[in-house]
Order: structure tokens, then sequence, then C-alpha cells
């Protein structure tokens, strides 16, 4: 630690990652975001709390602690912040008894999730039961990557983040997608972040693909991948108007939502300052800067977008 603004985390004697104050501070939050001009923001716990390799007694004891100071920090701000919770997944029956308490004591919109739990990608028939109780108790589930695939292949160039997220991001869709999970539950509430990885410019290849090898692709699912791509959520984080643009295109204002990465470096410098560039209609810009938003969370949206 220097002084109050700077804590690095060090872990078996090499510097992990450098954490400001702003990580934790919510009044350091506060006016950070009153200086960007944001009017909400949604609090969710660094993936790497997650937590999926410990015992799952013990995850459910950080989980409860970290959902503990996210609903107190809601608390005391409730016209700024939103909350979402983090359960044990590796044990689906403590999962769901967490998301519970999240959704019904603490007054949370969701449940932030990883984009695998350990051997299990999202598909995984285990963790059925939680998407299931999501759907039914309308929680949203905001979808992180962390753990990423092939990270030994990528000791170098910061590219766990530059190509590794990505590719977890777009399994994690394609496995909710072909194995199922959202054609049998079509009123699941899912968004996954940085514009949904690779997914997004490698969907017309996913959709050949469903039609050209239907024996390996169908085996759980006859909804076409486009159709059921429909139903997830997107966040604008894509450094890219082009790419920005072709997210509006394909899936509709109306599922992207505005995403910083807040505070980390590869979040937006002014959070929305790409949409905003794109100068896209009224009611497109509308959605993407708020009203997307406030319906992936089952919120009303009131006054400005």
């Amino acid at each position: 630690m220097r002084g109050d603004e700077h804590a690095d985390i060090i872990i078996d004697g090499r510097l992990f990652r450098s954490v400001e104050r702003n990580c934790f501070d919510v009044d350091r939050r506060i006016a950070e975001c009153d200086r960007l001009g944001v009017d909400v923001q949604v609090l969710s716990t660094v993936p790497v709390m997650f937590s999926y390799w410990a015992q799952p007694r013990d995850a459910l004891a950080l989980a409860r602690h970290l959902n503990d100071h996210i609903a107190e920090c809601v608390r005391a701000r409730p016209d700024r912040f939103v909350g979402l919770g983090t359960v044990p997944l590796q044990d689906p029956d403590l999962a769901i008894a967490e998301m519970e308490r999240c959704m019904t004591e603490l007054g949370m919109r969701g449940i932030e999730i990883g984009t695998h739990v350990n051997d299990w990608n999202l598909d995984d028939p285990a963790l059925f039961p939680f998407f299931e109780r999501a759907a039914a108790l309308g929680a949203a589930l905001f979808v992180h990557p962390w753990d990423m695939v092939g990270k030994e292949r990528m000791p170098r160039y910061f590219l766990p983040w530059l190509v590794g997220m990505p590719a977890e991001t777009s399994l994690a869709i394609c496995s909710l997608i072909f194995g199922g999970v959202l054609d049998r539950l079509p009123g699941l509430r899912v968004c996954f972040a940085h514009g949904g990885g690779s997914f997004p410019m490698t969907l017309g290849r996913i959709d050949h693909a469903f039609e050209a090898r239907p024996d390996l692709t169908q085996v759980s699912t006859q909804r076409r991948p486009r159709d059921q791509a429909r139903q997830i959520y997107l966040d604008a984080l894509v450094h890219d108007a082009a790419v920005l643009r072709y997210l509006v295109e394909q899936f509709g204002s109306d599922r992207v939502a505005l995403g910083s990465d807040y505070p980390f470096p590869l979040g937006e410098t002014r959070p929305g300052e790409l949409i905003i560039s794109c100068a896209f209609a009224p009611e497109v810009e509308a959605d993407l800067l708020g009203r997307t938003a406030a319906r992936f969370l089952g919120l009303t949206p009131k006054g400005k977008p």
C-alpha cells in the first residue's frame, strides 16, 4: 500500500495487480461518476474473486461477504448504485440459495458469473437448475470471462486479455446456444461483457455450421444460433465504432448496453464516448446509454437515459 490511494496485490511473491482506491471507495466512485457524467453504476465483484476453485463452503462465505458489502453500498446510495451478486457456482445448490438471498433479502438485480466453472462449460447439466431458478426469480445474469482458455500458450503481450477473453466469451455463448439452455429458458436474461467477445464476428460461421453439420450442432437444440442470439444482451465496450454499429445492426439497440470495465485499464476513459461518437438516432442512443441496461436489470427507466 502506498498512502491511501494505491495497493499492490502480491501472489506467490509476484505482482498480480495494482488496485486504486476507486475499486472499493464509494465516495471516490461517486465523485468520478459525477466527473464522467455517469448517473447510475452497476456494482459487481472483480471476476478473480469468483473463487470457483475453492471448497464450496469457503467460496460461499466469501460470496456472502462480498454480497453484503455491495448491498451496503447500494443501500447507502440507491440513487447511484445497483448491485449484482456473486455465488459459488461449483456447488449449484449453494449457488441457488445465495442467489435467492441476493434477490429476496439484499435487493440485488441479478448475479455476475464466469464464462465457465472449472471443467464445466455453461451447458453442463449440473448448472441448468441454477439457470432455471435465475429465470424464475427474474435475476439478470452478467457473464464475465475469467481463467481464460489457452492461457498457457499466452504468457506474453497481455494476450490472455486480448485473445483469451474474447474467445472465452464466445465459448460461453456457444455453450448456452448449442446446449439448448437459451432454447429451454426463453425468459432468461443474460448479458455478456466486452461486446460478446469474438462471438458476434463469427456468428455467420457458427450459423453456417449449424446447417452444415447438424449431426454435431443440433444434438440439443434445433433453433438456429442467429435466432437464439437475439435473446442475449451484450455490452458496448468494443473500442471500435464500426464494430459497435455492427452489434446494433445484428442484435438491435434494445440488446446492447453501455459497459465501462471501470476502473480497469481496458475500459473506456469516458464511459459512453464511443456510443455518442457514432451519432446514432436519438432512440438508439437512448437505448445504448441507459434504457437497455434498465430493461436487462428489470428496472423501470426514469429520467434521462
